[in-house]
């Protein structure tokens, strides 16, 4: 919910209160009443719609506001939004909406909005059969059972993200693979550092100790090297995530050292805070056109790079370099203005997997399953398991996430808490012998189940599940059709689609949430969850809710909103307030009621006094 002063008036605004039970609206004396002044109302509408009600020139006498008036304002608002809203995402919404049926919300009073005593009705015709309320209940007290044993992970708060933002990068690392004494077998160790941590102080201390678990994500596979004449270069990511629940990103360069003859690969790994995928493959590139003419080229170029400026979001930064034979270069790294799809090929997924398959996988992260990925390429692992994170949008994955676990740690998968990691299929009947609990596994090489736990279909509310899949399947045809604005363009890539598939889902489960976070009178914001979960008309939305409302990716949420001293901005938000807008009037929503009944309210207080 939106701070009350993000709304400018003209006039300040008139002591103008609901009470809970009865509606009524009190006023403090005639002056007061007098002015028909706007009272402070939470914001329903986007800056562009009030500098459009402003220039309507609407009157200010509550008498003058007519129905033709009122119908007017509504049209050219209603016109404004519809070309606002690109129409790729149009088409995905006519998808859900003919999927979902009209009813969206019950309709509330004020009332039932502070009480959270509404009534947990059926309004659908959906069978209440004893099997699907029991596999209800048991979802229920699973998720609340292995919540209970799972650490609780704080959301990245303002603090987190600019600590983040001093350094490009905390390191960069070669690891290499030296032999084993009296073994045919290799262990990859850090050949080459920058900077040397020389300082013994705490973070150094900690630092060192991530630093020896690095080599391990380089070479997850080491036992199965052998030296080799050729070998194409391969580019991947891992995250490395502490106990306080921060993350860093490796980012990793696989590929054979010039020379001849059979050798064995190297791999080039920067680690960061920092997601941009694209940011530092492009260091990556440079890193390895310098290390092909002489390694000793490599530490200035990474020198400078650690002396530049971090670019804002959407700004690039110069890094000026030298190259014997070239001469001074000027490297430009941009940093994009939202990096949440820029590490993200969806690409990936759907030439591994179906998409009714990718759903079941997709329904098995919300309700924070265990899930497993196996495949034969690193490549593979890491583009799908960021992929499938990425589709959580905007939620995220809180618990364990390792896209690339190297085989000496494949112990990890019998932790009893959720877990998200990849494998590579070398590690499959190690896997296969481990006392692993439940969880789904997943071969992206045969599109197939290992290991499922056969109610993946019946996770998600079943119209939007149908909803969800006729949009991925018809993906091509969308993607195709014509397009007439800029914003189009944007979306009418394969990424922008999905993405914007999987957040029409949130929109339709939670897209009203701001509508029930209430401010004290200290400022401080609740969420009211039982009133959220039962304004839904839908009775398989609102058992999914039951089941989702536990997980700590939707804890996160939450408290993030509540904690936030202005609204949350990004593409989410902007389909929210939307969906909000789309509202018809029986579900409390539009510009038209808005006005109507504030102008009924003031014209019974002229009758009154």
């Amino acid at each position: 919910m939106w701070s009350p002063q993000d709304r400018k008036y003209n006039h300040p605004p008139a002591q103008v209160s609901l009470k809970p039970g009865s509606q009524t609206l009190r006023s403090g004396n005639w002056s007061e009443r007098k002015s028909h002044r706007l009272p402070r109302l939470p914001k329903r509408h986007s800056h562009d719609d009030m500098l459009l009600l402003a220039q309507l020139s609407l009157p200010s006498s509550p008498s003058s506001l007519n129905e033709d008036s009122l119908s007017t304002t509504s049209e050219l608002l209603s016109s404004r939004r519809a070309r606002r809203i690109p129409k790729l995402v149009q088409r995905i919404n006519s998808i859900y909406n003919a999927k979902r049926g009209k009813k969206r919300l019950k309709k509330l009073s004020m009332s039932s909005i502070e009480t959270s005593s509404l009534r947990d009705e059926n309004s659908e015709s959906e069978s209440d059969s004893d099997d699907r309320f029991k596999a209800h209940t048991q979802r229920l007290v699973h998720i609340q059972s292995m919540l209970k044993r799972a650490p609780s992970y704080r959301t990245l708060e303002l603090e987190l993200l600019e600590w983040q933002e001093r350094e490009l990068f905390e390191y960069f690392v070669v690891v290499s693979l030296k032999k084993k004494p009296s073994r045919n077998t290799y262990l990859p160790e850090v050949s080459y550092q920058f900077p040397k941590l020389d300082r013994p102080t705490k973070q150094m201390r900690e630092a060192e100790e991530r630093l020896k678990a690095i080599p391990q994500f380089c070479f997850p596979d080491a036992k199965d090297w052998l030296p080799v004449s050729e070998y194409s270069s391969e580019t991947f990511s891992f995250m490395l995530t502490g106990e306080d629940g921060s993350r860093r990103f490796g980012y990793c360069r696989r590929l054979l050292p010039s020379g001849k003859g059979p050798r064995l690969p190297e791999v080039y790994c920067v680690i960061s805070r920092l997601g941009c995928f694209g940011l530092f493959s492009k260091v990556l590139d440079e890193v390895e056109r310098r290390r092909g003419i002489s390694a000793a080229l490599v530490y200035p170029f990474m020198r400078s790079l650690m002396e530049s400026p971090f670019p804002a979001p959407g700004k690039t930064i110069k890094v000026k370099t030298f190259l014997p034979g070239a001469g001074n270069e000027v490297l430009e790294l941009r940093r994009p203005m939202d990096s949440r799809l820029e590490h993200v090929d969806f690409e990936c997924l759907f030439t591994c997997l179906s998409v009714r398959q990718l759903i079941r996988i997709f329904a098995s992260l919300l309700l924070e399953r265990r899930v497993i990925f196996v495949a034969d390429k690193l490549s593979t692992l890491s583009s799908c398991s960021h992929a499938v994170v990425a589709l959580l949008y905007p939620f995220s994955w809180q618990h364990t996430f390792i896209p690339v676990l190297p085989a000496s740690m494949i112990d990890i998968v019998c932790c009893p808490t959720p877990f998200l990691v990849g494998l590579l299929s070398s590690s499959l009947p190690k896997l296969k012998e481990l006392p692993v609990e439940e969880a789904l596994m997943v071969n992206l090489g045969s599109d197939r189940f290992i290991r499922q736990m056969d109610d993946e279909d019946t996770l998600l509310p079943r119209k939007l599940q149908a909803a969800l899949e006729q949009a991925l399947e018809r993906k091509s045809e969308l993607i195709s059709q014509d397009s007439d604005s800029d914003s189009d363009d944007e979306c009418n890539t394969l990424n922008g689609l999905v993405s914007e598939v999987f957040i029409r889902f949130f929109v339709e489960t939670v897209g009203h949430y701001s509508l029930f976070l209430t401010q004290s009178e200290k400022g401080e914001r609740a969420f009211q969850r039982e009133a959220f979960r039962k304004s839904v008309a839908s009775k398989s939305i609102r058992r999914f809710l039951e089941v989702f409302m536990e997980s700590q990716m939707f804890a996160g949420f939450i408290q993030d909103r509540e904690l936030r001293k202005c609204r949350a901005k990004g593409l989410f938000e902007q389909r929210v307030e939307q969906y909000l807008e789309e509202l018809p009037d029986t579900e409390q929503s539009g510009m038209n009621k808005f006005l109507r009944g504030l102008g009924n309210k003031m014209k019974f207080l002229h009758k009154k006094n």
